[in-house]
């Protein structure tokens, strides 16, 4: 067992619907586990191709909204810090939770730490906020 089960485990347990990873690059061990349980949308500028989960590409930083629409999570995995803030805003502007997992050296702005299992990530819940 690795970060990636507790990690998968976190989702599964606190998520039910959409749920959207951005920027899901060449890793894709966290959406092949989780599309075995639900529906998973992956989305990168750079086109990939895996049956085992749903791919569109689209630029976070331009989002076409359309795609995030009734997501209850968004997350990415090591994503570079330019693009925090667009992942923090598009799951804002649709009301879905965002997780973003960065590098050890990063520190996402106003997200909570959680610490769970081995996993260890950041989280923003929009339905907490006024």
């Amino acid at each position: 067992m690795d970060w990636v089960d507790d990690f998968v485990e976190y989702i599964l347990s606190h998520y039910r619907g959409k749920v959207i990873e951005v920027g899901i690059g060449k890793f894709h061990k966290v959406a092949e586990r989780l599309s075995e349980f639900i529906l998973v949308t992956a989305v990168d500028i750079v086109p990939i191709h895996n049956n085992r989960f749903r791919f569109v590409k689209d630029d976070i930083t331009h989002p076409d909204m359309s795609i995030y629409k009734n997501a209850v999570l968004l997350y990415s995995i090591r994503p570079p810090t330019e693009i925090h803030k667009s992942i923090l805003e598009v799951g804002r502007a649709i009301g879905a939770d965002v997780i973003i997992k960065p590098l050890g050296n990063e520190f996402p702005m106003d997200m909570v730490p959680v610490n769970y299992g081995r996993a260890v990530f950041y989280l923003k819940k929009w339905s907490e906020e006024e």
